[in-house]
């Protein structure tokens, strides 16, 4: 294999690590959909994804949703999300029972958004 192509290969598989492992989507049990309507306790609004806290049954629950830049596009502008607005979230429970949700979409103020 030609030197060129072999750094090519090599550059790719470095920066394909890091993606797989930052899209681990595996650790969320799709059989089991939540949906679950509750005030925001906490945000953080960041990359490489947003997130927001919600209680439910007596815990707080993390909430992964979309990154800023798909969320803004789709409509949900940071301003959007405060602390102890009422939101709607459908999505995937962890498969280990961290008390944490990947959201597939989240509805604020009657709008929803499509997160994947």
């Amino acid at each position: 294999m030609p030197l060129k192509s072999l750094l090519g290969v090599l550059a790719l598989s470095l920066l394909a690590g890091p993606a797989w492992a930052h899209h681990g989507w595996s650790a969320y049990d799709t059989d089991k959909a939540m949906k679950l309507e509750a005030p925001l306790t906490a945000l953080r609004y960041r990359n490489p994804h947003a997130q927001v806290t919600i209680q439910h049954q007596g815990r707080d629950w993390e909430v992964i949703l979309a990154p800023t830049r798909r969320m803004e596009t789709r409509g949900l502008p940071k301003g959007a999300l405060q602390k102890g607005k009422v939101v709607t979230i459908e999505g995937y429970p962890r498969r280990d029972g961290t008390p944490e949700i990947r959201a597939e979409r989240i509805t604020v103020d009657g709008k929803t958004v499509e997160l994947r």
